[in-house]
């Protein structure tokens, strides 16, 4: 039994995590090359191996003829005879080929023949690892910076951050871990490129669901998601058990599960709202924590016109049309916000535009309703101070 082979085998199974079928394929095809390099043609060599022992059989089969042309595909029938007695004119006879005799760069062709299939299956076994974890969030360590491009080890794989998958206000230092979501992994020659991603707003979805017990089980849904990098996150989720307040179970005890998710995103801002089927009140959920007076939604032309109290305004809007931008985006309406005041001085206002009974929303069957509720004061006063803080900040 060859032992030093079987190990050398079974070494390179689990730590590369290559078949053993390949590599006695591997073995053989080098045999049969070597062969080739060494006689000029290996048309009639047979390898084999037992994959028990690792013991090898390397024989080339001979014609046998009177008088022989081709020593390399012909044998005589007197050397015939020496291997088997009744071997006569027409046969095939085995003829033994001893791997020892095949010269020196025979041997180093082999070789490299055996190191190249190695690398393609390790290669190939490296993507499609990473390649079933496409669409999905992995830890990597960050190794360097390529120009304004960062290389991420991810374990048996390096991943390029590239600058437009960057949030702009975050900077890392190498051996930094960080989370990072796969775009894509592309199969080339010099082995798999993966390309990841900070901004996608995937990665949040994911993070929750990390996180989150409920979303991963399936109680707690993500029906929607909007995000600026770096800065604020709207996500709306709707709960499939009446008993769990699928905001609730985001949230956590004291905030833990989603501050564990803000701090990964070094910081960025995380609105959770409920989602609703009703446009009109996902809207305004959408706009929280801004107080909204009356909401009409066409789900038609995916318009909606929201009206808010003066002093409000600019809390529903948010800085740099932030919070309505956002909405917009997580709702899937172009969303129009007007005050009070500008609302009744617009042409044609009417309050009743904008407001249906509930039994003529029922019989006619409106695509749009209003409801008014109010927002948490002590919220929305919070909310107002930390856009003031910010917006002093950056003048």
């Amino acid at each position: 039994m060859n032992k030093e082979l079987m190990e050398a085998l079974e070494i390179l199974e689990r730590e590369k995590e290559i078949s053993k079928e390949t590599l006695f394929e591997a073995i053989e095809n080098s045999l049969i090359t070597a062969y080739r390099n060494h006689y000029g043609k290996a048309d009639n060599v047979k390898v084999e191996i037992d994959r028990e022992t690792c013991d090898y059989y390397c024989y080339a089969e001979k014609e046998v003829v009177e008088e022989v042309e081709d020593p390399v595909m012909q044998i005589s029938p007197e050397d015939a005879a020496e291997i088997d007695p009744t071997a006569k004119v027409g046969d095939i006879v085995r003829v033994e080929i001893r791997s020892k005799e095949f010269g020196r760069i025979a041997t180093q062709n082999a070789k490299s023949v055996i190191l190249q299939k190695i690398r393609e299956e390790e290669r190939s076994v490296i993507y499609n690892q990473y390649f079933e974890k496409e669409k999905d969030v992995v830890t990597g360590i960050v190794q360097r910076y390529m120009g304004k491009n960062i290389s991420i080890n991810l374990g048996k794989a390096d991943a390029i951050l590239n600058e437009n998958e960057q949030v702009r206000t975050e900077h890392f230092r190498p051996t930094e871990r960080i989370k990072v979501y796969i775009l894509e992994v592309r199969n080339t020659p010099k082995g798999p490129r993966i390309l990841v991603s900070r901004t996608h707003p995937e990665l949040v979805k994911r993070l929750f669901e990390s996180e989150v017990t409920e979303i991963k089980d399936g109680t707690v849904e993500i029906m929607s998601i909007a995000r600026e990098a770096g800065s604020r996150t709207k996500i709306a989720v709707r709960s499939n058990n009446p008993n769990v307040d699928a905001v609730g179970a985001c949230v956590g005890i004291n905030g833990a599960r989603v501050n564990s998710i803000v701090d990964e995103l070094c910081g960025e801002k995380i609105d959770i709202v409920n989602w609703d089927e009703n446009p009109g009140n996902l809207i305004q959920n959408a706009l929280s924590p801004a107080k909204i007076v009356a909401v009409f939604a066409d789900p038609d032309d995916k318009t909606a016109k929201v009206v808010v109290p003066d002093y409000q305004l600019s809390l529903a809007i948010g800085k740099e049309g932030q919070n309505a931008r956002l909405a917009a985006r997580l709702t899937g309406y172009k969303i129009d916000i007007k005050s009070e005041t500008q609302a009744k001085d617009a042409p044609g206002f009417r309050y009743e535009d904008y407001v249906y009974d509930d039994e003529e929303y029922d019989e006619e069957g409106y695509d749009g309703e209003y409801e008014e509720t109010y927002a948490d004061e002590s919220e929305a006063e919070s909310y107002e101070q930390e856009e003031a803080v910010e917006s002093e900040m950056e003048s």
